[in-house]
């Protein structure tokens, strides 16, 4: 039996429905005392090789058959356990370290076009001039119709000072134009900082990736250092979708108390049972402790924490962990529900299996898996209701999902009622509206956020858009006064 390694804490990013997945990577480990090999079934499973070998209409190399054997037997336990080939591998740990080898834009799928939501600055992309909601109708020459975006995006990727040329499509331009692009290695900034009025921060993280403390220390420190006298600070975890786990750790730490717990894992090897703390050691155990930068203050501002269905992972972690502490005022929709660890078992050099292994559970040990975060205010993301986030998948619509334990009978099947008849007022709601810009002068989730530091009327989701599980005491869509918040200035 091969020897238990303690895992690293590190994590690993995969997607399923546009959320990142925690992951923590340990060596090879097996529980002890293993059971007997099934071997009738393994016989049948050499019998159904043999055939395809020998009758199969076409030669099928050795390698695709016993890979996709794996990747199948894997994917059959839940969304997010999955073998891990060469190319997926290496996109993993791309992804880990926040960059990548590209042309540096953010993009969406539109009428079987590729949008651009944003070029990343100073990025190969942005220096060539192309702009948000550009249109690219072809890479390389070929056209972008009729590729998945997931297709498109890996055309162009590929090797640091290659070239991919692309035809860009931009309204009020009468033809479109080709313009050649450098690949380069494009770094991702996942925390952004800003005053958005005078006494009252906002700072937003994107993704838990490895400089992600290190950012969020340097750029509140600044905040501070301009503004000394901040009244409150909203923490922007909407559509952040997860990441490392000690990324995680080290930001509910810089606003709690020190050697707080922050999060527990619980599932069937002793190894998978642990508590993590606000300690250095959880979050930071080599090289300088990013958080000694921060000013104190942060301990004690007032804060509120925003989140959506598009919040998991690790962003779940964070809202959970301050929510139980009532550090901070949770606000803005249920989170997506993503609630449990995968555990990278490297099967060689280039491959490996990233294998469920635990549950995560808050402080206050609520289960984060299938649930999610509930918030202490629900607000729509705009004044007329939700659009887009009642169209998110979320965990529990995911087929094989890992459920709740204590999830009622039933729960699942209401849920996703609510949401089919939610989905067409969605879809009303989303026809003709301008993107949102998170942090910006519209977003009306942030000036709800703003309202609560000052004291002023809260609007609150309409009844409509609300479960009853998750109803506020007060009548849904009126207006309310702010819940009090520990540790929060008059």
């Amino acid at each position: 039996m091969g020897n238990k390694v303690k895992s690293m804490g590190l994590v690993g990013l995969g997607v399923v429905a546009g959320v990142a997945l925690t992951v923590q990577v340990s060596a090879w480990a097996q529980k002890g005392g293993g059971n007997p090999l099934p071997l009738d079934e393994l016989r049948q499973l050499a019998d159904v090789y043999g055939l395809i070998k020998s009758d199969y209409v076409v030669p099928v190399e050795d390698k695709k058959l016993l890979s996709e054997a794996i990747g199948g037997m894997v994917a059959s336990l839940d969304p997010h356990s999955v073998y891990l080939d060469q190319k997926a591998y290496r996109e993993m740990r791309e992804s880990v370290a926040g960059k990548f080898v590209g042309v540096g834009i953010e993009v969406a799928a539109e009428d079987g076009y590729v949008k651009i939501v944003s070029p990343i600055e100073d990025s190969p992309a942005y220096r060539a001039g192309i702009k948000a909601g550009d249109l690219i109708t072809r890479i390389d020459n070929v056209p972008v119709k009729g590729l998945s975006l997931d297709d498109a995006v890996k055309k162009m990727r590929g090797k640091p000072g290659s070239k991919v040329t692309l035809t860009i499509a931009r309204r009020g331009d009468e033809r479109p134009w080709v313009v050649p692009v450098m690949r380069e290695e494009i770094r991702v900034l996942s925390v952004k900082a800003k005053m958005v009025e005078p006494g009252y921060a906002w700072v937003r993280i994107s993704q838990f990736q490895e400089a992600t403390l290190d950012e969020l220390a340097t750029k509140t420190a600044a905040l501070y250092a301009d503004n000394p006298n901040i009244k409150g600070l909203v923490l922007d975890l909407r559509n952040d979708p997860g990441g490392l786990l000690p990324g995680a750790i080290g930001v509910s730490t810089a606003f709690l108390p020190k050697e707080e717990l922050i999060v527990s894992t619980k599932g069937q090897l002793p190894d998978s049972n642990q508590s993590y703390y606000g300690r250095r050691e959880f979050y930071a155990p080599r090289g300088a402790d990013p958080l000694a930068k921060l000013p104190a203050a942060v301990k004690t501002v007032p804060m509120v924490v925003l989140v959506n269905g598009g919040s998991a992972s690790a962003s779940e972690i964070v809202a959970g962990a301050l929510q139980d502490y009532q550090r901070a005022i949770v606000m803005g929709s249920q989170t997506f529900g993503k609630g449990s660890v995968q555990t990278l078992r490297p099967l060689s050099a280039d491959t490996a299996i990233k294998l469920t292994t635990a549950r995560y559970y808050t402080p206050k040990g609520r289960p984060i898996q299938a649930s999610g975060i509930k918030p202490d205010m629900l607000v729509d993301e705009t004044l007329e209701g939700d659009g887009l986030n009642a169209l998110r998948v979320r965990e529990v619509d995911l087929q094989r999902h890992l459920s709740n334990e204590n999830d009622k009978p039933g729960a699942a099947a209401k849920e996703a009622r609510d949401s089919a008849e939610q989905q067409q007022r969605a879809l009303a709601l989303l026809k003709n509206r301008k993107p949102l810009e998170l942090g910006g002068k519209d977003d009306f989730q942030l000036a709800q956020a703003l309202n609560h530091f000052k004291g002023l009327p809260v609007k609150l989701a309409k009844p409509e858009t609300v479960e009853a599980e998750a109803a506020p005491k007060q009548l849904p869509g009126a207006e309310t006064k702010p819940p009090e918040l520990k540790g929060s200035k008059k």
